[in-house]
């Protein structure tokens, strides 16, 4: 499970008070962990998948692992925004991912469609959870900053998922 994580906070003329910007620095920090795991693991699927169906999830995978890497730096500017650190290193993000583990020895794209259709899904909750969190802070700006990453993590969940229809 994921631990929790202090950072300094640093000087904004950002209106939310400190005591907010603190609590969503830290929400925050949790969803930059699962969001850069979530990309390390779409990349695992990408160079590692075989199969007749090889060249359209190769580049599904990497379709969707470009997106998530947009969300990563979406997170960590909203961090700094609020005077925060985005504590994105990979010690800190192997530490702290409350994701599931990617399965390492699977190669068959179906499996790999499993498999991140699977953290797909657990990223979303996590991210709606997350909008929820913003919204009792009355961060607006960061609840939707989720609300459209969750909009995106749900369109490449349906991406993903229509390869299990008639699998």
């Amino acid at each position: 499970m994921a631990s929790t994580l202090s950072t300094p906070i640093h000087p904004t003329k950002n209106d939310l008070a400190e005591a907010t910007r603190i609590e969503v620095i830290a929400l925050l920090n949790q969803r930059l962990a699962d969001c850069i795991d979530l990309h390390g693991q779409a990349k695992q699927a990408h160079w590692n998948v075989k199969g007749p169906n090889f060249v359209a999830l190769h580049k599904l995978f990497d379709e969707v692992a470009g997106a998530i890497d947009e969300y990563v730096d979406m997170i960590a500017e909203r961090i700094v925004q609020l005077g925060g650190t985005a504590v994105g290193t990979i010690g800190s993000v192997a530490e702290r991912s409350s994701l599931m583990d990617y399965p390492t020895t699977i190669t068959k794209g179906m499996e790999h469609v499993a498999a991140l259709s699977d953290v797909l899904a657990q990223f979303g909750r996590t991210v709606r959870i997350g909008i929820d969190e913003m919204s009792d802070l009355q961060d607006a700006t960061s609840a939707d900053l989720l609300t459209e990453v969750s909009r995106g993590v749900d369109k490449w969940l349906w991406f993903v998922e229509a390869h299990l229809e008639g699998a």
